[in-house]
């Protein structure tokens, strides 16, 4: 099937997808960071603290995950999604009237476990369970909603904030999310896989098996893929976290570095539609391997980095990574674990990730106060993706013969 009948016949769906994904942004650090200034000032609160109170929200939500995500096995998108557009926009309400710094923490939690946790899962784990063959372009195409939502709502509510208190900029988070209901319970009044089918529809895994959390715990290959998930949330989220402390150091001004982040942007894109055509000819085992080592290689020259040239190449090759492994490790569980039980499974690397995307900023920045700057992180940093990697290359190939028995063949 070409890509234009592709889209043409599941339109539909993957409108769903990529609705549900840019949904997510109220949720993401891009989005609530933008915020940060007025929060502190409001609430009286230094950098060290409002770090904190990220920190603990954020991680308090990825352990959620862990039980909440199998859920997405058991009700449907659609349901699961309403659920969650309706605390996400109760939430944003409670930013904009909250007075209570102590409050902070459980309002960063809620909005960080709806958006960035569960409407994230519940998309692309629809994803990996409505397609097959055509998994890799289904997320891919999907994932874009989360890049339009990265690109325009940062610009926009600060444009806006010249106009208007920021305060009123989540009540009107608010009103957007609960409009997002009315498109997306008419975009899935259809079941793509009718229910009466869909116990049949699923594919199995390694061993030609349909694994469930239990028993991909006790399994050695999530063990060896564990680190590689874990670090582009972990290390991608520190270095934008730090950014401020990384131009300083570089002797640059902060507003020419986030200049950059266009290419940064654009780059994600190609890298996420490449590899969703990728996965669908080559399979997830081939690039699981690969696509940390651009980001390996972005920490090497954003260490030796001397002008904005530099960065903006570094900006570059970590976006290949992020385009990528915004697909890619969805595939690969999917694969090698089967897609019964997938909504478990993939909450409990979603929950890795949200857990890791807490301790990178918190444990770079304790390295900075103890007086080592991020740039020397930065060759630690790469040496441990390039580890990582060939962890994952040591399990991919350990694994070869029990994927002859899979859906998809390795």
């Amino acid at each position: 099937m070409s890509l234009t009948d592709f889209l043409k016949t599941n339109a539909r769906w993957l409108s769903a997808g990529s609705l549900l994904n840019f949904s997510t942004s109220f949720g993401q650090t891009f989005f609530i960071s933008i915020f940060a200034g007025q929060i502190m000032a409001d609430y009286g609160l230094s950098n060290g603290d409002w770090g904190r109170i990220y920190g603990a929200g954020t991680l308090a939500s990825g352990l959620l995950i862990i039980w909440a995500g199998s859920y997405t096995d058991l009700y449907r998108a659609r349901s699961l999604s309403v659920a969650m557009f309706c605390m996400m926009g109760g939430f944003c309400l409670a930013m904009a009237f909250n007075t209570s710094a102590a409050m902070l923490i459980l309002i960063v939690f809620g909005l960080r476990f709806s958006g960035q946790g569960m409407l994230s899962h519940i998309a692309m784990v629809a994803m990996a369970r409505w397609f097959v063959a055509g998994r890799g372009k289904a997320a891919a195409i999907s994932r874009l909603g989360f890049s339009f939502g990265e690109a325009l709502l940062p610009v926009l509510f600060v444009a806006l904030m010249a106009y208007t208190s920021w305060r009123s900029l989540w009540i009107l988070a608010a009103v957007v999310t609960l409009l997002f209901i009315l498109p997306l319970r008419h975009l899935l009044s259809e079941e793509r896989t009718p229910q009466s089918i869909a116990e049949e529809s699923h594919a199995v895994g390694m061993s030609g098996r349909h694994w469930s959390r239990s028993l991909v715990l006790r399994h050695w290959l999530f063990w060896l893929v564990l680190p590689a998930i874990a670090a582009p949330p972990m290390m991608g989220t520190a270095f934008f976290f730090q950014q401020v402390h990384f131009a300083s150091i570089k002797g640059w001004e902060h507003v020419s570095l986030v200049a950059l982040f266009p290419f940064y942007t654009l780059t994600t894109v190609i890298s996420l539609l490449l590899a969703g055509v990728a996965i669908d000819r080559w399979g997830s085992s081939v690039m699981m391997p690969l696509i940390q080592l651009p980001m390996a290689a972005a920490f090497v020259v954003f260490s030796q980095a001397t002008s904005l040239g530099y960065a903006m190449v570094g900006l570059v090759l970590l976006a290949l990574m992020q385009g990528a492994f915004s697909v890619v490790p969805l595939a690969f569980w999917s694969e090698y674990y089967g897609t019964r039980h997938i909504g478990s499974i993939k909450a409990l690397a979603a929950a890795v990730m949200v857990v890791a995307s807490a301790i990178g900023p918190a444990l770079t920045g304790a390295l900075i106060d103890l007086g080592v700057s991020f740039t020397e992180q930065m060759l630690w940093i790469a040496a441990y993706v390039v580890f990582a990697s060939a962890l994952v290359l040591v399990g991919v190939l350990r694994a070869r013969p029990a994927m002859k028995h899979s859906s998809v063949s390795a």
